[in-house]
C-alpha cells in the first residue's frame, strides 16, 4: 500500500482533476462559471487545496549576448483564487466542485466579429493541490468579448476600412496608463489606401471598473517619413458615456492631421 501511495503522490494511479466551464464567452470584469471534477485513483489522498486561474501566453523580448534582440513566448498566470479547502478523497470516489471566477477588467479580448482573434491563447487553468505537489489540468479556452466602449473603437477602425491584422500579447508596462497586469494587447490593423502613407495601426485598451486608458499608434511605410510623437495617442474612455463621441470622426481627424504633415494625401 505504501507503494501504490507513492505512486499515487507522483501521478500514477492518483486523483485526476477536469475542469467544466459552464459558459466560455465572457468580456472584462464579468464572472465565468463551471465545475471541477476530482476523479479518485485507486488510493485515498489528502487534497489539501483547489484554484482556478487565468493563463495567458505571451510574447516576451530579450537581446542575447551578441545584441541582437529576439523573442520566446512564454505562458502567464495573472489571475488565480481558491475554490475549495482541504478534504479527504476516498480511492475511485468522485468530488464535484462548482466555482465562480471573476475576470479582471484588463483581460485582453479574444474575440472580435464573432470570431477568434488570431494569436490569442488563454483560458482558464485548475490546480490541485496533492501531497505538498500541485497537479495542473488542461487549459480550458475562453471567448473574451469586447466591452461596449471596445466594440465603438473597433467598429470605429472598420468603418474607416481599416481590415484586421493580428493581435498578441507583449510582456511590459505601458507608461502612464492603468496598467496593473505585466503583459498588454495590442490588436494591429491594416491601413485602407486612402492613408497611403501609413501601414498599419496598432490599438491597445487598458480597462478598470470606470475608465479604459486607448494606446493608439501608426506605424509608417518605410522610408516615408521619421518616428515623431504625432504618430503615438493616448486618451481615455469612459466606460459609461462613450457613446457621447464619434469616434470614427476622432480617429479620422488624428489620421488626416498627421496625415497632412506627412503628406500622405
Amino acid at each position: 500500500m505504501g507503494f501504490r501511495k507513492l505512486l499515487a503522490s507522483l501521478g500514477a494511479g492518483g486523483a485526476s482533476v477536469e475542469t467544466e466551464l459552464t459558459q466560455p464567452d465572457v468580456v472584462p470584469g464579468g464572472v465565468v462559471q463551471g465545475e471541477v471534477r476530482i476523479q479518485g485513483g485507486s488510493v485515498g489522498q489528502r487534497i489539501e487545496g483547489l484554484s482556478v486561474g487565468l493563463q495567458a501566453r505571451v510574447e516576451v523580448e530579450r537581446r542575447d549576448a551578441q545584441g541582437n534582440d529576439t523573442e520566446y513566448h512564454q505562458n502567464i498566470e495573472f489571475h488565480r483564487q481558491s475554490v475549495g479547502g482541504a478534504f479527504e478523497l476516498a480511492a475511485g470516489a468522485v468530488h464535484l466542485v462548482p466555482f465562480t471566477l471573476e475576470i479582471p477588467w484588463e483581460t485582453p479580448v479574444t474575440m472580435f466579429l464573432g470570431r477568434h482573434l488570431t494569436g490569442m491563447k488563454l483560458g482558464v487553468t485548475t490546480e490541485l493541490a496533492i501531497d505538498r505537489a500541485v497537479d495542473a489540468g488542461d487549459l480550458d479556452p475562453l471567448n473574451v468579448h469586447p466591452l461596449p466602449a471596445q466594440q465603438a473603437l473597433l467598429d470605429a477602425f472598420g468603418q474607416l476600412g481599416f481590415a484586421f491584422r493580428s493581435a498578441d500579447l507583449e510582456k511590459g508596462v505601458l507608461r502612464d496608463t492603468r496598467q496593473r497586469l505585466p503583459f498588454y494587447q495590442e490588436i494591429e490593423f491594416h491601413a485602407p489606401s486612402q492613408y497611403r502613407g501609413l501601414k498599419q495601426v496598432e490599438l491597445t485598451f487598458v480597462a478598470d471598473g470606470d475608465q479604459m486608458d486607448v494606446v493608439l499608434e501608426m506605424d509608417k511605410k518605410p522610408g516615408l517619413f521619421s518616428v515623431g510623437s504625432d504618430t503615438y495617442r493616448s486618451f481615455t474612455m469612459s466606460l459609461d458615456a462613450y457613446d457621447e463621441t464619434d469616434w470614427t470622426g476622432y480617429l479620422h481627424a488624428w489620421l488626416a492631421e498627421v496625415g497632412g504633415k506627412r503628406n500622405w494625401f
